[in-house]
């Protein structure tokens, strides 16, 4: 949560993907708690009603969208203008995975990965750029360490995520020249919806923990924190930041801890 009396955002009109749980929860709480107008986008019905039953706030708005569908993404837009006129701030934060090789996973399911790690964070900025573009906005990715490194396991999801980097980096340098500052957080594992799986094998979890320097993982509030930052005039002369939020993991070359004696 933020501190206390703190009220980076007020005014300001901000929109989060996958805001109904996990980082994209925390996100748009964050938001709110900092004086925003938030719209909450989530293609899950009943967490999306689950979080906004929550939410004892006049500045909180809903939109059941799945941003896979470009059809929808049209919709989204009308809604925002409706509802807020413009756009200061977008949260691209939606995305989904599939557990294997590419041997293991068909072409349909790297084009279900794709659709919305990848194609719907670049259909949603492109969408919303000319509203950024006016405002002097800005836009923050949920990218991820396994668009910067490699995982065991995870093809589809490194290959998205890459994207996700390149993509921040690609708008960051074509639209400085708007005034539209795009940068992207890189979590290591962070308790959600889409790790609940593997977090409940506790060999997992002692190898993640063993992995990262700060021995934890990673919360929905430590990238909410990360995400407000770059979102925030404090953040006024970065753009195009690959920021790593993962206790450290990246700080490794991979190689195991050596010997003392």
């Amino acid at each position: 949560m933020p501190l206390q009396g703190l009220s980076r955002f007020k005014g300001r009109k901000v929109l989060v993907t996958g805001a109904a749980s996990g980082i994209g929860r925390a996100t748009a709480l964050r938001f709110l708690a900092e004086g925003a107008e938030v719209i909450l986008v989530d293609r899950d019905k009943q967490k999306l009603d689950d979080v906004m039953k929550t939410l004892d706030s006049q500045q909180a708005f809903a939109s059941l969208t799945d941003i896979s569908s470009p059809e929808q993404v049209q919709a989204l837009y009308a809604f925002v203008k409706t509802q807020f006129g413009t756009l200061d701030i977008l949260v691209n934060n939606a995305g989904v995975t599939a557990m294997g090789t590419v041997l293991d996973c068909d072409l349909a399911t790297w084009g279900t990965v794709c659709a919305t790690t990848l194609t719907g964070p670049l259909n949603v900025s492109r969408t919303f750029l000319p509203l950024l573009i006016e405002t002097k906005g800005n836009i923050v990715n949920t990218a991820s360490v396994s668009g910067m490194r490699g995982d065991w396991n995870t093809a589809y999801y490194d290959v998205a995520k890459g994207g996700v980097v390149n993509l921040t980096r690609a708008m960051a340098m074509d639209h400085g020249k708007d005034g539209v500052r795009v940068n992207a957080i890189c979590p290591s594992v962070t308790r959600s919806a889409m790790t609940a799986d593997a977090l409940e094998n506790k060999e997992f979890v002692t190898s993640v923990q063993a992995r990262v320097p700060l021995q934890r993982l990673g919360e929905p509030d430590d990238m909410a924190a990360a995400i407000t930052f770059l979102a925030s005039d404090d953040a006024a002369y970065i753009t195009g930041l690959i920021m790593p939020v993962d206790g450290g993991v990246t700080a490794s070359n991979g190689q195991p801890p050596f010997p003392m004696s």
